[in-house]
């Protein structure tokens, strides 16, 4: 008989406070997915998504991150805490040859850590292709080496635009999402969001050219829907 106040996990009997602390590990510890049979893979690219606080205001990521997989593209997901450390496996793997074009993509303190992980791999020695970030809710600073740096915010809720520091190489982009509908718990999640960071994510893996400007996506789609509302209140007039 399993003695009283004990877990189980799988064959182990553990206390409580030993089961807390292998949940805590595993809700921290990064998760990796790796193409399965893609019909065409992005060979050489590796996205690391960063989730935030507890890991569970941001499970979208993990559905992005399941997307990316089905088309071929190296995923991990993990909490933001381990940015630092990311950086550190990313670099290695960009200057063994195993990682060529290096993506990132953060939500809430996520997307707050990015900006320092770029920074980070710039030092390194490993700079990042493209980096996204969704609703930040901290002024953040962009400096160091980045193809493209896109900031998703809510303007209308806590989200924050990213500064520009005279020591950025790259192009960054504000992109203010609040007219989509979207608040800072649901932009992960969102449906439209996850195809635009995916679209992103695909031109640079897959397609050398440079991709369109996100924030005229955004305001097509914003017309598109502003367009909709009026249609349906007029008929609801007639």
């Amino acid at each position: 008989m399993r003695p009283f106040g004990y877990y189980t996990l799988g064959r182990l009997s553990l206390r409580p406070a030993q089961a807390t602390t292998i949940v805590l590990l595993l809700l921290i510890s990064p998760i990796t997915l790796s193409p399965g049979n893609a019909a065409a893979p992005a060979s050489g690219t590796h996205v690391y998504l960063l989730r935030g606080v507890l890991n569970i205001f941001s499970l979208g990521l993990d559905e992005i991150a399941a997307k990316l997989q089905q088309q071929g593209i190296n995923a991990t997901v993990a909490n933001y805490l381990s940015w630092s450390s990311l950086a550190d496996e990313a670099a290695a793997e960009y200057k063994s040859g195993r990682t060529k074009t290096i993506i990132l993509v953060g939500h809430s303190s996520g997307a707050t850590a990015l900006p320092d992980m770029v920074a980070r791999l710039d030092r390194l020695g490993a700079p990042v292709k493209l980096a996204i970030g969704l609703d930040s809710v901290f002024r953040t600073s962009l400096s160091g080496r980045v193809g493209r740096y896109i900031n998703f915010y809510v303007a209308n809720g806590n989200g924050e635009p990213v500064a520009k520091t005279r020591q950025l190489h790259g192009e960054l982009e504000n992109v203010d999402v609040g007219r989509l509908g979207m608040g800072h718990l649901t932009i992960d999640k969102s449906e439209i969001m996850q195809r635009k960071v995916i679209s992103a994510i695909d031109a640079v893996a897959f397609s050398p050219s440079k991709p369109a400007s996100v924030t005229q996506q955004t305001e097509a789609i914003a017309r598109k829907q502003s367009s909709s509302t009026t249609d349906t209140s007029t008929a609801a007039r007639r």
